[in-house]
């Protein structure tokens, strides 16, 4: 049986290609659609307005109102292909199998590879620009042009097209992403656009129809419906954003594409699929449209996001752990490990302390802490209220900034911080490690963000080399980055096989 796993509603290009081909076709001598005036849509119901009327939910005055707000996206990451050389100058084979699944990753970093035709078809040698693409959705919010959509959308694009109903296409700017909440906001040089309604998520009920309008394989403006499944929902290695989950069918292309409640109000961008197929199967999650305003408004400010940070690991209560700390109910986030140059450990916070409220807001589940924390502004101070020796505790702590985040030590003077250009935390291997993994030296990956992430480096790798240099120690590896240009290649062993990762930089 296949373990579950979270996929991003990224887009399947060969799928989305093919289909275009035949749809683009059939649809060129259509006529553009009737725009919707704005008496037609006062007078289009919403689907609540419908249900109180006939006892079912209409959804089309809501599509007729918002749908020509919902647009299509195209990003692209556009790079010059070029053969590698050798002494002489005879093209040389790298050393690896073009059927490898990580050949791509040899041929991005290392320019073009000998008997890999281009789409021009020629072999070797500069050639025409190689694009690889990717579709997903998005919406209007203001009318001179600013468009919510996810991060992973426009992910290392440096070509954003964007596409409305009536057919027009935009060179769209990437006004700024954050991929922690996975928000990013765009900007076309136009006016008078449709626009989308914001509602607060926060009054939306489980069991409530929700709908989505979006592009699933590149099927521009299609309409699925369902209902709120759960809501301030924690998936893994997503920390910062309490999801709404629902059962509206989402596939790959539906990214970044508007959920509507019965009011034809945006409560969330649908994200994500929790999928053994990388299909639909009735598990979707919506990142909050209060969230994601929020990201918007620090992104069009300043360009960047600005999240608290406390400093401590969390882990969730059950009721023995309760009975053993004297708590009546198992509420709370118990904290597992503090890092000792964190907020957290400045203003005295311990291993084995309680949080139960953050400024008077309680932390019901570990799962809480998070957002609550990120949402403060560094600087501030928090009014933190904790269990301890079976009484509560108010302790003040002073919030940090979370890209000051250092791996927790656990007093492990071998833990290494985060690497600030390439984004990554390690330690060494351990003698039994590197018998295991059958290698002499090497750095054990424990966090990947910022350009390591981006380039595939996950969680587990082991790094051997940089640029060809070994490296075994947490300082080899600084020495490494702080000496290379704009890009590097990590040698990496990943189950049992190892690999070339280019990663970028700039």
């Amino acid at each position: 049986m296949n373990a579950k796993t979270l996929s991003r509603s990224a887009v399947a290009v060969a799928v989305a290609v093919a289909l275009s081909a035949g749809y683009v076709a059939g649809r060129r001598n259509m006529q553009t659609p009737e725009v919707i005036q704005p008496a037609q849509a006062a007078a289009a119901m919403m689907p609540a307005e419908a249900a109180a009327k006939t006892g079912i939910p209409d959804f089309s005055g809501l599509v007729e109102t918002y749908g020509p707000a919902v647009v299509n996206i195209s990003a692209k990451h556009v790079v010059k292909h070029t053969a590698l050389r050798g002494g002489g100058g005879n093209n040389q084979q790298l050393p690896i199998d073009p059927s490898d699944p990580f050949y791509q990753f040899y041929r991005h970093f290392f320019g073009n590879v000998p008997g890999m035709q281009g789409p021009g078809g020629d072999d070797g040698g500069d050639g025409p620009d190689q694009p690889s693409a990717s579709l997903g959705s998005g919406f209007i919010i203001s009318s001179d042009g600013y468009i919510l959509t996810n991060a992973h959308v426009v992910d290392g694009a440096n070509v954003v097209t964007v596409k409305l109903t009536d057919k027009r296409e935009f060179h769209a700017k990437v006004v700024g992403a954050d991929k922690q909440s996975d928000v990013a906001v765009l900007k076309i040089d136009a006016k008078d656009l449709p626009v989308v309604k914001i509602g607060d998520p926060r009054q939306s009920k489980v069991g409530q129809w929700v709908v989505a309008i979006g592009s699933p394989y590149g099927f521009e403006n299609t309409v699925t419906s369902g209902i709120i499944s759960a809501k301030s929902r924690s998936l893994p290695n997503e920390n910062y954003t309490p999801f709404i989950q629902t059962d509206v069918p989402v596939n790959p292309g539906n990214s970044g594409g508007p959920l509507f409640n019965l009011q034809g109000e945006v409560i969330g961008i649908n994200s994500m699929i929790y999928s053994q197929t990388g299909g639909f199967q009735g598990l979707s999650f919506a990142i909050p449209i209060n969230e994601a305003i929020k990201v918007k408004d620090d992104l069009v400010k300043t360009g960047h996001v600005s999240r608290g940070r406390l400093g401590v690991a969390v882990q969730g209560m059950n009721q023995t752990l309760a009975d053993s700390f004297g708590l009546k109910q198992p509420n709370g986030a118990l904290i597992s490990s503090v890092d000792k140059d964190g907020p957290a450990a400045k203003a005295g916070l311990q291993p084995g302390d309680v949080i139960t409220s953050v400024n008077g807001n309680p932390v019901s589940d570990s799962t809480d802490l998070p957002t609550q924390i990120a949402n403060l502004k560094p600087g501030t101070t928090a009014d933190v209220t904790v269990w301890r020796d079976k009484s509560s505790k108010n302790i003040k702590v002073t919030i940090g900034s979370l890209s000051d985040t250092k791996v927790a030590s656990n007093d492990d003077p071998s833990s290494a911080q985060m690497q600030g250009r390439l984004g990554v935390a390690v330690r060494p291997l351990t003698p039994q490690e590197k018998s295991g993994a059958s290698v002499s030296h090497g750095l054990l990956v424990q966090q990947a963000g910022g350009a390591a992430a981006s380039a595939g480096i996950q969680p587990g790798d082991v790094i051997l080399a940089v640029n060809g240099r070994p490296v075994s120690s947490v300082e080899q590896l600084k020495q490494a980055v702080s000496q290379a240009g704009d890009s590097l290649a990590l040698l990496i062993q990943r189950d049992n096989a190892q690999i070339f990762v280019p990663v970028d930089l700039g």
